[in-house]
């Protein structure tokens, strides 16, 4: 089984949120089952250098945009174990960042087209399958069927779309079907790329692709519906079977307690107090008062309302009366940047606001922290819970998409759970369950069990990698 694992993003070289953690440990896990997965993303100028100079320069070609035909060079560098071939075109990519430019739509048709024109120089490898993920690489399925049906090296390609998170659809105007995809106007049909007034790349990765899938089951359901489903819940209302949830995993070599370079002191399931010492360092670092007895709310986010931060800006007076700790990481909306600033100047030997971005930091938080807290609007899947528990910060989320699968709540009379959750999205819903949650806490021998119940759960990729070797097969 060959599969061409498309994306935007891959961790080690472009990371801005989990589509690149995925678009790394998915397919190393896949690789170790015996599937010849290789990864192809765009070469940004962003890159780090010293995996720049390690890269092989493998063929050189043009490709159609519309109109235009665009310089394209292939790239090649092995990492990890994991084959990556780099699309080059300095025009597009050399850039600072990654999305948010007024020409995305071109860059990504570019990208999008260039990846079944690269299979004509791939030499040894054709792809069984192209593995698609989010809108970036969306409009893919249709241009295979659209230009390469009748090609010998494509007709037997069958397409698999992820979708990781359903609100960024890649949405542009009309003119782009033929302007830089050279489709007929056929195509600007409610059955077919036609969202509203324009269309949507995401749209046509869901009907023109083999299989679909989310990245978890719950989600898998949710965004059937009007409340989750942008627009698109009719349509995958309608797809049926070929609408498959797989939960993501993380890696376990990259996220592991005991070998973390990042955190201040290593330990494990076997020796839970050393963690202890992560807690004592991060409060000096911080500038939090020194106290092992205190618990320690972590919360590593983006700072935007999907992420729930409303719910916590909201009731965020009645948290710091409980007698905790909070230590913030991440960047956002400007709102709510602005009102943990102002908590961490009242609040200063208790409450610490890191408006940056840092993966040291947020590891040192996931391994010092008690609790870590996620009460999301929604969440396709979300890693950052998956990763507090294998450090044994026990997660509150609320109960949706992949926190719903991965966080089993708290039973104190059956002892059963790996953290806490709520249903509706409500603040003082929320607040109740911290307040239950710091009840619990008090008792430093159940405390401890849980924190081993979260640290034996295996959301490791192994199981799920089973699942999509499934799916590859049957497509």
């Amino acid at each position: 089984m060959k599969v061409l694992f498309v994306t935007s993003e891959a961790y080690p070289f472009a990371r801005v949120g989990g589509l690149s953690d995925v678009s790394y440990s998915l397919p190393k896990a896949l690789r170790k089952i015996g599937v010849d997965v290789r990864v192809m993303m765009p070469k940004y100028g962003e890159i780090p250098n010293n995996y720049k100079n390690k890269m092989k320069h493998l063929k050189n070609f043009n490709v159609p945009v519309g109109w235009r035909n665009q310089y394209c060079g292939i790239e090649y560098i092995e990492y990890d174990g994991i084959p990556f071939y780099l699309i080059d075109n300095e025009y597009y990519f050399k850039r600072h960042g990654y999305y948010g430019y007024y020409d995305d739509g071109e860059r990504f048709a570019f990208f999008s087209r260039a990846i079944p024109e690269s299979i004509y120089y791939l030499d040894d490898f054709i792809p069984d399958i192209i593995h698609c993920n989010d809108w970036h690489t969306g409009i893919v399925p249709v241009l295979l069927k659209a230009h390469y049906r009748n090609s010998p090296v494509h007709s037997k390609i069958k397409t698999v779309f992820t979708i990781h998170n359903l609100k960024y659809q890649g949405i542009f105007g009309r003119q782009v079907i033929g302007d830089l995809l050279s489709l007929s106007d056929e195509y600007y049909d409610e059955q077919k790329l036609k969202y509203y007034d324009g269309i949507s790349f995401m749209k046509g990765g869901i009907i023109y692709s083999d299989k679909v899938t989310t990245v978890s089951k719950s989600y898998a359901d949710e965004i059937k519906s009007p409340f989750y489903g942008e627009g698109l819940h009719g349509l995958l209302q309608g797809i049926g079977n070929k609408l498959v949830g797989i939960v993501n995993g993380i890696d376990y070599e990259m996220y592991n307690p005991k070998t973390d370079k990042a955190i201040y002191n290593n330990y494990e399931i076997d020796s839970i107090n050393e963690k202890l010492k992560n807690k004592i360092e991060l409060q000096r670092e911080l500038k939090l008062n020194i106290d092992f007895d205190i618990p320690l709310l972590g919360i590593v986010t983006r700072l935007t309302g999907q992420k729930g931060i409303d719910l916590i800006t909201a009731v965020i007076e009645d948290i710091l009366k409980l007698d905790v700790q909070i230590a913030v990481l991440g960047t956002g909306e400007k709102y709510f940047e602005d009102i943990f600033r102002y908590y961490s100047r009242i609040y200063p030997s208790r409450f610490s606001a890191n408006i940056y971005f840092s993966d040291s930091m947020a590891r040192k938080i996931y391994a010092a922290s008690d609790m870590f807290l996620m009460p999301s609007l929604f969440e396709p899947c979300g890693i950052s819970q998956l990763i507090a528990q294998r450090y044994g910060s026990l997660p509150i989320v609320r109960e949706t998409g992949g926190l719903k699968d991965t966080v089993k709540p708290y039973n104190r009379y059956t002892g059963e759970g790996n953290g806490f959750s709520f249903a509706n999205y409500n603040a003082h819903d929320m607040l109740n369950v911290i307040k239950y949650a710091l009840d619990i806490f008090r008792d430093k021998g159940t405390w401890t069990k849980i924190i081993r119940q979260a640290m034996k759960k295996d959301s490791s990729w192994d199981s799920s990698a089973l699942e999509y070797k499934n799916l590859y097969d049957n497509v």
